[in-house]
């Protein structure tokens, strides 16, 4: 089952982030990678700047996790994640394309360009790469991280009737947010 996460899943989307995150460590820069991957701090500032997860729910709970950031003309997908326990079981396609299906808009990920295995899942979704100076633009535009977490993700994009360029060089949107 798929539903939209209330307050009272707020452990349950925190230990999903973290325990499906291990899968960075020796991928990502060292420099970037942290235990916890994500705070609480953290994920309370991501829902508090209006980041909207969804879940996978199965009998053993919360199964994955994945939100969105929705923008004017794009929406972000942010925070993708499965349990370790539970990946290679389709959850998270389910979920990305309900996600999807939730939106006109074009949409956006970001992600690191050494974890190889999420820009596979997202090409198999209709996502393409986008250019390394557009990836620079997006990212300064729709994020707020580091130079050096500029310089080591990639951003996929599935463009919906809106030109890249124009989305690239559209008005900068204050509400930014770490890939």
């Amino acid at each position: 089952m798929i539903r939209k996460c209330d307050d009272d899943d707020f452990d349950a989307i925190y230990t999903v982030i973290n325990d499906s995150a291990k899968a960075y460590k020796g991928a990502i820069p060292p420099d970037r990678y942290n235990e916890p991957y994500m705070s609480r701090e953290k994920l309370k500032h991501e829902i508090d700047d209006k980041i909207v997860f969804y879940s996978y729910e199965d009998a053993d709970g919360l199964a994955g996790v994945m939100g969105i950031q929705r923008f004017e003309e794009v929406s972000l997908i942010r925070h993708a994640y499965v349990r370790t326990a539970k990946q290679n079981q389709g959850i998270g396609s389910e979920l990305l394309a309900f996600l999807k299906g939730g939106t006109e808009s074009s949409l956006l990920v970001g992600t690191w360009a050494a974890a190889t295995w999420a820009i596979r899942f997202y090409e198999k979704h209709g996502f393409t790469l986008v250019t390394a100076a557009e990836k620079d633009r997006l990212l300064k535009k729709y994020w707020t991280i580091p130079d050096r977490q500029i310089e080591t993700s990639v951003v996929l994009a599935l463009w919906r009737g809106l030109p890249s360029q124009a989305v690239a060089h559209g008005p900068q949107n204050d509400s930014r947010q770490g890939v």
